[in-house]
């Protein structure tokens, strides 16, 4: 009896060993894939894709295609408005403003607000770099650029993109909307 306890002991203590042995199997985490490289990363939060003219969106679409690509629940619904706030880090907040007509996207708002001037400031930079290689030839006059869509099958459209910062605060504002 005492061999057979002892050569139980002995298999249990040795599988322990084994297993104990054997290396930690870490899972690696691979990083997320961006989308505006070269741009800052707040950038595929915000703009989300290079598809569309802003989230994947173009102006005439339809409010669910908006409940689609925004996955949170918006502050304010109703007929013919959508509003969302989202917070992008502790210095750091956005709010879109989705406005219908008759079923159809007429107008978006994008408000980014930060404490962090330098931020806001290359944010800025950024969406008119964006918007300059997506649509050529904008004006700009007293801290608002202005760009300006008329070509192939969609109807015109503006994108409107201004700093209205202040000393103490970052705040950028980018109305898209048809142009009549």
């Amino acid at each position: 009896m005492k061999t057979l306890s002892f050569i139980l002991g002995f298999a249990l203590a040795l599988n322990l060993a084994i297993t104990s042995c054997k290396p930690e199997v870490k899972e690696e985490v691979k990083p997320k894939a961006r989308v505006f490289e070269g741009f800052h990363p707040l950038m595929d939060e915000i703009v989300k894709t290079k598809k569309g003219v802003f989230r994947g969106l173009d102006l005439n679409s339809k409010p669910d295609s908006i409940k689609k690509v925004e996955l949170s629940t918006p502050i304010e619904a109703n007929k013919n408005h959508l509003y969302f706030e989202y917070k992008a880090d502790s210095l750091t907040n956005y709010s879109i403003d989705y406005t219908f007509n008759n079923d159809s996207l007429e107008e978006i708002s994008l408000q980014i607000n930060s404490d962090d001037l330098e931020l806001a400031s290359y944010l800025f930079c950024d969406l008119k770099d964006y918007y300059a290689a997506k649509l050529p030839n904008p004006t700009e006059d007293k801290g608002q650029v202005v760009y300006n869509c008329f070509e192939g099958q969609r109807r015109p459209f503006v994108v409107s993109l201004s700093d209205n910062s202040s000393p103490l605060r970052g705040r950028i504002n980018m109305v898209i909307y048809k142009d009549k």
